[in-house]
């Protein structure tokens, strides 16, 4: 069975045109992709085809619950109408017949699937004139077969194929596999030897192949190694990136028979979990994306916004959604907050120059026709210019503009001045410090004690977030009744306290040393210890932005990646290597071909960033749009080979903001997916915070513990 519809690879390489992840996620998954496949197995079959020879508007589609996800992620309602679908139906649904119309299904490969679909088109009466049903993951051959031997339904079916699409892009660089129960499932301590634990695994790995399947790459596989199946102190937890990585290998090699599909690796993929990094999730991050999805009532990427009237009245409720349609989003997404502040005062202060705005302060009587013209010309961009904004600033903006009052006095800002009200009020600034200055080194025990100590009316969430932080260097803090004496302290509860000790299931990483627990426990600290740190400072990374020294290990990870310098016994893989930078760069690699080399600025490692105002918009850091990400398409050929990272246990904002900056420093798309995307509220109370984690992973402080195309024709 041919495992894909693409006939063209996606790389560069090739000699064929760069295709970037998302715009190879919305080629194929776009409905025009199944409507012409239709059509051709139309002709195939000899059917006439009514009317004027136009096909739209003679199909249904029929999806299940997984696969309207899947079509959801990369297409609207009006994409799939415009393609010629006239009616979208639920495969679970009772349905109306419809006998002189084909359908297009676009299912899971599952025997519940294949029960409902041979319901619809058996028997002297089916539901619809001709089935096209195409799979989004490889179909078992028990239920082709299952599907043969109906032979009331096989000549209704107009053609049975594989189109290989099973993961969910979030991101023009990210995708998930809608695994949010990845931790409880593959973690928890009933996980092993479980229906649910391979269920998760075995889903989780097809959906990541079918990736691959879609952008046609073949790739060297690695996984983090956290200790050897012959090690006899190795947990099943310890095997999940091994377990995943071999699952996923399977399924590849599979898809060496898809037409030009390469036979040797083309890209990197690198498989990690969570213990890689468990701070990432929780500490605050400053970014404009990130401190969107922190702090506001977000649900995904929507979000509520109050839009001023253009009758003058009331202002208007209306559901928004940040994504790449958005072009201030995308430009200010990955800035620091302070940064996008300043480009939006900066768009406002423009916007207030506009010949419309301008006019607009003025009496009608003193306008004149040559005025009257100048608005009229002016009018469409103020308008354009405002839409865009109106997202990201408030309603007092507008006001006035039109009475022409200084905009560098008035707050301006909707989203971003939510965002700064919040910071203010929960004493963010202070805390953030904290969190930085404990990851690096800076701060200890006692900071944290003190910060406890005058702080006692700080959100239950942040205080427990910082000790989360705090676990991870001094693990040492928690032990016997230790715990219990910090939590009092910050006046959390119990259920808050699991929190904390479930971070040691993935194995936290801390350069602390065990010390006895029968030691008494005491608030007072010695200035003299020495500090533990879970990063160092970046010296080859410019100043930016106060409370922006925080990296992600990930950042690390691709560049060792890149280098090819990750150690070999901490991350194995599976099979021969593609030619790494480092390798290759004599012979001129394609991976860093054009990239510019960066001047190393050093600084202390206990010195405090302060904010850069001078800092040009144009800045190559890929945060911008006139970042080089943004006009790289001018340089695809210089692109090398494709990075791939799959986390299991949920991405973070932060790191998928790496990913972006890499792929511009690099030279190389890199790619992030993960088993679900979370925000530290989510992270902390729903993948594995609180009484989920209690019922499901029954913790304790003792125990921390197809084949061939068918189809069918004529012949």
């Amino acid at each position: 069975m041919s495992f894909s519809d693409s006939e063209s690879s996606a790389h560069g390489g090739s000699g064929g045109e760069y295709k970037f992840f998302r715009q190879i996620s919305r080629d194929r998954k776009f409905i025009s992709t199944l409507i012409s496949l239709t059509d051709y197995y139309t002709k195939c079959l000899d059917q006439p085809i009514a009317g004027t020879g136009d096909q739209r508007g003679r199909h249904i589609l029929i999806m299940d619950k997984v696969t309207v996800k899947v079509m959801s992620h990369s297409c609207k309602m009006a994409d799939i109408t415009d393609q010629g679908i006239s009616l979208v139906e639920d495969l679970f649904r009772r349905r109306q017949p419809m006998t002189t119309m084909d359908a297009v299904y676009f299912i899971q490969p599952s025997k519940e699937n294949i029960v409902m679909f041979l319901s619809d088109m058996s028997g002297r009466e089916p539901l619809y004139k001709k089935a096209f049903v195409f799979f989004c993951s490889p179909i078992p051959k028990d239920l082709v077969n299952h599907i043969k031997s109906d032979v009331s339904v096989l000549p209704r079916i107009g053609a049975l194929r594989e189109m290989n699409f099973e993961y969910f892009p979030i991101d023009s660089q990210g995708f998930v596999t809608d695994h949010d129960g990845a931790l409880k499932e593959l973690y928890g301590k009933t996980a092993e030897n479980t229906r649910k634990f391979d269920a998760c695994l075995n889903v989780m790995a097809t959906r990541i192949a079918t990736v691959f399947a879609s952008l046609k790459e073949f790739p060297c596989v690695r996984y983090h190694n956290r200790k050897s199946q012959d090690d006899a102190t190795a947990t099943f937890r310890d095997l999940v990136p091994s377990k995943l990585a071999n699952a996923v290998w399977n399924c590849i090699e599979k898809y060496k028979s898809i037409p030009n599909f390469p036979q040797t690796e083309t890209c990197d993929l690198l498989i990690v979990d969570r213990s890689i990094d468990q701070v990432a999730p929780i500490i605050h991050e400053w970014t404009y994306d990130a401190m969107c999805h922190d702090l506001l009532d977000m649900d995904g990427n929507k979000f509520v916004v109050e839009l001023p009237s253009k009758a003058g009245g009331k202002p208007e409720k209306k559901d928004v959604v940040l994504d790449d349609n958005d072009p201030v989003w995308l430009e200010l997404r990955h800035a620091h907050i302070a940064d996008a502040s300043e480009r939006l005062h900066d768009k406002m202060t423009n916007l207030s120059k506009n010949k419309a705005a301008q006019m607009q302060s003025r009496d009608a009587d003193e306008i004149s026709t040559r005025d009257l013209q100048k608005i009229v010309q002016a009018l469409p961009k103020y308008n354009e210019q405002v839409e865009k904004l109106s997202l990201h600033v408030e309603k007092e903006f507008f006001s006035q503009v039109r009475t022409g009052t200084s905009v560098k006095r008035v707050l301006v800002k909707q989203i971003a001045g939510r965002i700064n009200r919040l910071i203010r009020e929960l004493d963010l600034r202070e805390l953030g410090q904290l969190e930085q200055d404990l990851v690096f080194g800076d701060a200890g025990a006692k900071e944290v004690i003190n910060f406890l100590r005058v702080h006692q009316d700080a959100s239950p969430e942040n205080k427990l977030r910082l000790l989360m932080i705090y676990a991870c260097l001094y693990p040492e803090k928690f032990e016997g009744d230790k715990g219990s004496k910090l939590m009092q302290l910050a006046k959390l509860s119990s259920e808050d306290m699991k929190v904390i000790t479930n971070m040691q299931l993935l194995g936290a990483p801390t350069t602390a040393k065990k010390t006895s627990s029968s030691g008494a426990f005491s608030l007072k600290f010695d200035n003299q210890k020495t500090k533990h740190a879970l990063r160092k400072d970046r010296t080859d990374e410019e100043e930016t932005w106060q409370l922006f020294r925080f990296y992600p290990v990930l950042e690390e990870l691709i560049e060792k990646l890149n280098k090819g310098e990750l150690p070999k016994d901490e991350y194995t893989c599976l099979n021969q290597p593609i030619a790494t930078a480092t390798d290759t760069a004599k012979g001129g690699s394609a991976a860093n071909s054009g990239a510019p080399e960066r001047k190393v600025h050093a600084h202390s490692k206990r010195s405090r960033r302060t904010s850069n105002w001078a800092r040009p918009h144009h800045s190559d850091d890929g945060y911008s749009s006139n970042s080089v990400l943004k006009n790289v398409s001018n340089e695809l050929r210089k692109l090398g080979q494709r990075v791939f990272v799959f986390i299991i246990g949920g991405a973070t904002r932060s790191e998928l903001r790496v990913c972006h900056k890499l792929t511009s420093k690099l030279r190389r798309e890199v790619i992030l997916g993960s088993s679900s995307f979370d925000d530290p509220p989510l992270y902390v109370t729903m993948r594995g915070g609180k009484a989920s984690w209690q019922d499901s992973w029954g913790l304790s402080l003792v125990e921390l513990k197809a084949s061939d195309i068918i189809c069918f024709n004529s012949q």
